[in-house]
């Protein structure tokens, strides 16, 4: 399929996706551009989105901007690697939206993750439709905003996934992959059933 893909009421499908343990290797607030890592099949993954016209918008928490650990040059340093690398494997995101706040020491926010604002921003930013999106992360904040909105949450099990959030996933019955890769497969593979294409 080329073009953006519809649902039926002529807004887009996106894969709103979590960024560090699920597209880059979780190395623990990464300030330094030389410390991204790729994790294995996500640019193939992405590309695949790219591929079938779903937008791919990245949320995700970076509370250590508020910590102090990071500047906002050094996260969005980071970024343009990320995507830098991403682009040379032929795959990008359309947008990046992150929260900086952590509420011990900025207060509550509606942006942090499970928050559901900067969702809502991309959603009115880019015509989506949360109902025909794929929500997928390493944590249950992750996939919790795509059960929120009516959307496909889908928690990874993977090495950074707490054994609590699986357990709380099994138990609302959201679905897990192995990984990205395989998260975005059994996305694109319901996406017929799910817009009303044969």
């Amino acid at each position: 399929m080329t073009g953006p893909a519809a649902s039926h009421q002529g807004r887009l499908a996106a894969a709103f996706l979590d960024r560090d343990g699920t597209i880059m290797r979780d190395a623990a607030y990464v300030r330094d551009p030389m410390h991204v890592e790729l994790l294995p099949g996500a640019a193939a993954a992405i590309r695949r989105l790219n591929d079938a016209g779903i937008v791919v918008i990245v949320v995700t928490n970076q509370s250590g901007i508020a910590r102090g650990w990071l500047t906002v040059e050094d996260y969005e340093r980071v970024r343009g690697q990320l995507d830098a690398m991403l682009a040379n494997e032929d795959a990008r995101i359309d947008q990046t939206y992150y929260c900086p706040h952590l509420p011990e020491i900025t207060g509550s926010c509606e942006c942090r993750k499970p928050g559901l604002k900067l969702y809502r921003d991309a959603i009115a930013a880019y015509g989506l439709d949360p109902t025909q999106s794929l929500f997928a992360g390493d944590r249950w904040r992750d996939v919790a905003p795509g059960q929120a909105l009516g959307g496909r949450p889908i928690l990874l099990d993977v090495e950074s996934t707490p054994p609590d959030d699986l357990v709380r996933a099994r138990a609302e019955g959201i679905a897990t992959a192995s990984s990205l890769a395989s998260a975005v497969d059994d996305f694109l593979a319901a996406l017929p059933a799910r817009d009303g294409r044969q």
